[in-house]
């Protein structure tokens, strides 16, 4: 599926990026954010505070997520529509990638079209 512009503007995504996209697939605050992609990367992926709260201001900006309420003087956000199409680009570009990959480690070549 070719993406349009607007979209493939935003990618490719950083890691950091990427996982917080992902965990507004519910509104969340900042903290919850942390805690949700350091809990579903096995802890793999920690984002420090400096790192979230620059990439809300960013992601707010570009309109892939807005902020939903304020609970507890916690500003919640969502993901949006275009943060949505953006994510899923960003899917697919991955699964490219490891489609590559396994590939290259499987046949030790890389893969071509046949004329």
């Amino acid at each position: 599926m070719k993406e349009d512009k607007e979209t493939v503007r935003h990618l490719p995504l950083s890691e950091a990026t990427y996982c917080i996209l992902l965990a507004l697939s519910e509104p969340l605050h900042g903290y919850g954010i942390m805690q949700k992609v350091e809990a579903g990367s096995d802890g793999a992926v920690r984002i420090g505070p400096g790192t979230l709260y620059g990439a809300l201001t960013t992601l707010e900006k570009e309109k892939l997520i807005t902020p939903l309420d304020t609970v507890e003087r916690r500003k919640r956000y969502a993901l949006t529509d275009k943060g949505r199409s953006v994510l899923r680009a960003e899917l697919r570009r991955l699964r490219l990638l490891t489609r590559l990959g396994e590939a290259v480690l499987e046949d030790h070549s890389f893969p071509s079209k046949a004329n």
